[in-house]
């Protein structure tokens, strides 16, 4: 047990995702190279993951699949593990949404690879197999990240490594989660991409822009200007000379506020006194439950 614990990510993602390789099915009958099932299982005795990172099955990619199924069944086994404290039953690691299909094909079995993954490789193999084939939005896979950092302890660094993307991408879709709900839903509904999403978040008013955005059909460089737009004041200048005071930011600080919002996922800002060595971090959150995180997180000493 103790050995499992130190392994890193997963018993070695290569391994974990040799079991879940998509094959082209369009070949009519079994594609070359698509596994065997070990069994058919009755479809009521499959049941789905709840840590599942992708919330959102399109309507129109989901009919498509259920009368491709009708017409020629399920041609990639689903990955299942037996179901923890419940024998008889599957939990489904990979290939949710052929068994969303098959209930509305009214199939009775489906054939099924078992794999006896931890919960960590369930996540693991969930997550990755639905960022290598693009079927999460942004929110979904930076939900997913969140939950391999906060249920198991992984950093950035080893998520990036393991799934072949850079410290910034993950960094930065995990800035995503400090967006309002309304403007996580645009996003997840695919009305903002997620560039857009990104120059709102240190916005004043990110559900305004954001809804102005979708309106007038915005481009993202457009939306980046609107954000940084400052708000009209009752005065004058009087409003305007005050950051003037504190002086515009060195690259150094600038990219340093980068790093920290990287390494919290939630936007950091330095305010360094000019000519001392004292400053002020503020660190930002959008919720209360953004608020647990970020303690968990400085808590943690990771």
């Amino acid at each position: 047990m103790d050995k499992k614990k130190s392994r890193g990510l997963g018993r070695g993602l290569s391994a974990l995702m040799a079991d879940v390789q998509e094959q082209p099915a369009a070949t009519g009958g079994a594609a070359a190279g698509t596994r065997r099932p070990d069994m058919m299982v009755p479809i009521e005795n499959v049941v789905p993951n709840p840590d599942q990172p992708r919330r959102t099955f399109t309507e129109d990619h989901l009919e498509e699949l259920t009368a491709s199924i009708r017409e020629k069944g399920v041609i990639q086994p689903l990955i299942v593990r037996p179901k923890p404290g419940d024998p008889g039953k599957y939990e489904i690691v990979a290939g949710e949404r052929r068994w969303r299909a098959s209930q509305r094909a009214q199939l009775h079995q489906l054939p099924v690879i078992v794999r006896e993954f931890n919960d960590t490789e369930v996540l693991e193999v969930a997550i990755i197999e639905n960022i290598q084939r693009a079927d999460l939005n942004p929110i979904e896979e930076a939900a997913g990240f969140r939950q391999l950092m906060d249920k198991f302890g992984h950093t950035q660094e080893k998520l990036a490594k393991a799934l072949g993307k850079s410290r910034s991408h993950i960094a930065n879709l995990m800035r995503l989660l400090q967006l309002p709900d309304e403007v996580r839903d645009l996003l997840q509904e695919g009305k903002l991409s997620a560039g857009h999403a990104r120059a709102l978040i240190t916005s004043d008013e990110p559900v305004v822009l954001a809804k102005k955005v979708v309106a007038e059909g915005l481009s993202v460089r457009a939306t980046e200007a609107l954000a940084k737009k400052p708000k009209p004041s009752a005065g004058p200048k009087t409003t305007r000379s005050a950051p003037k005071s504190l002086g515009e930011k060195d690259a150094d600080t600038k990219a340093l506020e980068g790093d920290l919002s990287a390494a919290l996922g939630y936007k950091v800002t330095i305010n360094h006194v000019p000519g001392q060595d004292a400053g002020t971090i503020t660190i930002s959150y959008p919720s209360l439950e953004a608020l647990d995180d970020i303690c968990q997180i400085l808590g943690s000493g990771s």
